[in-house]
């Protein structure tokens, strides 16, 4: 097995053969391709490209085979009952509008309430808005702590008996904030309320049974996780998909079209409306393999092991502020902080001078920057291929960007 941040391990990421002195840490954003999973997209664009379930030639039977598979893939990665409950979709942003106008149009009324946390992403946040205006549904947030955790109080306080939906990051792509998914939906089963865990953040870093957290919606992006833009997933419990009606309308949906009224495939192509992205699924199945391979276990504890050897570096730094955990207790490889009379946007772009690639800005999460009193941050997120020599180039990195700027060390 490759060895989790070594210099072997880079060797299957090309992007580091052209930018070899690039020490990449805005995993939470994008992540790289291995050479597995972009030989996998080649080989399908050179053997098996074609129309998946509609033909009967030999390629459109190959796409069909190669798209099918990856959703088994999919299945066995998330632990999910059955391949039905797979749906693809763009990414994560477009599977929590699905769920929202689908389901939310169908079974959310008027008083309903619809409960999420206020460090959400704000493709979380716009989808529930725009569905609590049109049906007159009452939209709360749970807040946090000063480690930037949910506490117990105000989960049994936001979740009531009128709650509907719980909508829900696993992990916060700010804080790397490890939320208690576990007890938040059992909580809000006992409430009578159904749950969507946003698991962008997590997927790609921890194991995920959705039998075991008994959530009744996941989503996920490829592109978070090795593999190709443009490609996500929704799971969904068989039984509630079964009664939500079709988001797209279209082509490979349909059971029978007549002139004035349709009727509607099984799932889960009643929600894959026109052509599909095989070519995305085929790259997602391959980063999948990719990642089993090395376990997600071990890149749990490698993650682990560069952030608190981060920590350990830079709070012992007097100018720099840590948003979110500072311990390693429930959380993730992404570290938010800032930096005294440095704007992040000044921080990202020298630390770009020094080939460093960090995120700055709200994160698509205005709200939290409004709870939390910062305009913005600057964001470094982890990887398997990250190392302890990008852990110090980062640190020395951020302690010249005073320099750069003038305030000394």
């Amino acid at each position: 097995m490759l060895k989790l941040g070594s210099q072997e391990i880079k060797k299957d990421f090309p992007i580091f053969k052209q930018e070899d002195s690039i020490v990449y840490l805005d995993n939470s954003a994008t992540t790289q391709k291995p050479n597995q999973v972009i030989e996998a997209m080649n080989n399908y664009n050179r053997s098996s490209n074609g129309n998946p379930h509609r033909g009967a030639h030999k390629l459109s039977i190959r796409a069909t085979q190669e798209y099918d598979l990856a959703r088994d893939v999919v299945r066995d990665f998330i632990n999910a009952k059955e391949s039905e409950e797979i749906i693809f979709t763009r990414n994560t942003t477009e599977s929590i509008n699905l769920i929202a106008y689908s389901y939310g149009k169908a079974f959310i009324g008027k008083d309903d309430e619809i409960v999420l946390a206020i460090s959400e992403h704000h493709s979380n946040i716009l989808p529930w808005q725009r569905l609590a205006k049109e049906k007159g549904a009452v939209l709360k947030y749970m807040y946090l702590d000063d480690e930037g955790r949910i506490p117990q109080e105000e989960i049994e306080k936001k979740i009531t008996k009128n709650t509907k939906i719980v909508s829900l990051a696993h992990m916060s792509n700010v804080l790397g904030t490890i939320n208690p998914i576990e007890d938040i939906i059992d909580y809000a089963h006992k409430m009578g309320s159904i749950v969507l865990v946003d698991g962008a953040q997590s997927t790609p870093h921890i194991g995920t049974d959705v039998q075991d957290l008994d959530a009744d919606f996941f989503v996920f992006s490829g592109h978070k996780m090795l593999g190709p833009m443009n490609i996500g997933v929704l799971y969904g419990k068989r039984k509630i998909l079964e009664e939500m009606p079709p988001f797209l309308l279209g082509g490979d949906m349909i059971e029978y079209v007549y002139e004035q009224e349709a009727t509607f495939a099984p799932i889960p192509f009643k929600f894959e409306a026109g052509t599909q992205n095989v070519e995305g699924a085929v790259g997602l199945r391959a980063a999948i393999e990719y990642l089993q391979e090395i376990g997600l276990d071990n890149i749990e504890k490698h993650e682990r092991m560069l952030t608190e050897y981060t920590l350990e570096k830079i709070l012992d730094i007097p100018y720099i502020k840590i948003q979110g955990p500072k311990n390693l207790e429930k959380r993730g490889g992404i570290i938010s902080f800032t930096i005294d009379d440095i704007h992040p946007h000044d921080v990202a772009s020298i630390l770009d001078a020094y080939g460093i690639a960090i995120r700055a800005g709200h994160h698509c999460a205005q709200p939290l920057m409004r709870y939390l009193d910062v305009p913005a941050t600057s964001r470094a997120s982890f990887y398997l291929y990250n190392t302890k020599e990008d852990v110090d180039r980062f640190i020395d990195g951020i302690k010249k960007v005073r320099k750069w700027l003038g305030y000394g060390a």
